[in-house]
């Protein structure tokens, strides 16, 4: 395995540089030519870090199934949209641009957001046909377009069930109403989106079920592909749910959310694999 790091520099970031970390399954003999998708893993956080939990041990998993993948570490607070969307667009684009050196295929590029870094997963899979997305950075739409979206308790809309802390990190605690409801992710689903892969618990306290029940009303709506898991319990921030990722006094160790793994690797397998 290969371990590569790479700049993100976007106009108006008001902290250094962010940041792709890449890990890069080596090829194997009797498959010399494999393109192997690339799973782009967003943290979550409230849009004030990032977090370790939903980091490594969520890259470890997808090179478990074959799949290359990477962290992008973007920009939290004091930046303000759009300048995270910006720099995960420049990573996929990064990714796109080098898919043949690294064994990418370049049609099956992938953002995996967890919590806020689900919301920062959906926002490129909406805008990334849109000027917000691209053209501060001088790329084209189909240069950073996501193949799929994979998200996990995902902070989705702005409305009577949003996370405040996440849209005020991310928008400033003075936005005003237009913007706060632009980055609401149900109301920005078009026919443009890519499939998404989604799940979420229903005794999560912080972003609400609701979140992704919005969502899935939306793709509906709009003729999108998706798979939806809703568990019956867990925290938020369960990440894996296992004892890699179960936290301080285990309190995130949830078995009956272990399953999404496997269930995400089938849904990578039937459609890229």
């Amino acid at each position: 395995m290969r371990y590569e790091t790479m700049e993100l520099t976007v106009p108006g970031q008001k902290t250094g540089p962010a940041e792709l970390k890449l890990y890069l399954l080596d090829m194997l003999e009797h498959a010399p030519d494999k393109k192997r998708p690339m799973i782009l893993v967003l943290p979550g956080g409230g849009y004030r870090f990032r977090s370790d939990r939903e980091r490594e041990p969520i890259v470890m998993q997808f090179l478990a199934m074959g799949c290359h993948a990477c962290v992008v570490e973007y920009s939290a607070e004091p930046n303000r949209f759009p300048v995270a969307m910006q720099e995960v667009a420049l990573a996929i684009a990064a990714v796109r641009e080098h898919a043949g050196a690294w064994h990418v295929n370049p049609d099956a590029i992938i953002p995996c957001g967890f919590s806020a870094g689900g919301h920062l997963a959906g926002c490129i899979g909406v805008f990334w046909n849109r000027p917000e997305a691209y053209e501060a950075i001088g790329k084209r739409p189909e240069e950073i377009r996501p193949n799929g979206l994979i998200l996990g308790y995902p902070v989705i809309t702005s409305g009577e069930y949003r996370h405040k802390g996440s849209f005020e990190k991310l928008l400033g605690e003075d936005a005003d109403e237009m913007l706060i409801e632009q980055v609401s992710i149900e109301k920005q689903v078009t026919a443009d989106m890519p499939p998404v892969f989604f799940w979420h618990t229903v005794t999560d306290q912080s972003v609400p079920v609701e979140n992704s029940l919005l969502l899935a009303s939306a793709l509906r709506k709009n003729g999108i592909n998706f798979e939806m898991h809703i568990y019956p319990s867990g925290i938020h921030g369960v990440a894996l749910g296992n004892e890699e990722t179960a936290g301080i006094g285990h309190k995130a160790l949830e078995p009956c959310c272990q399953s999404w793994i496997s269930l995400v690797k089938s849904w990578i397998e039937a459609k890229w694999m």
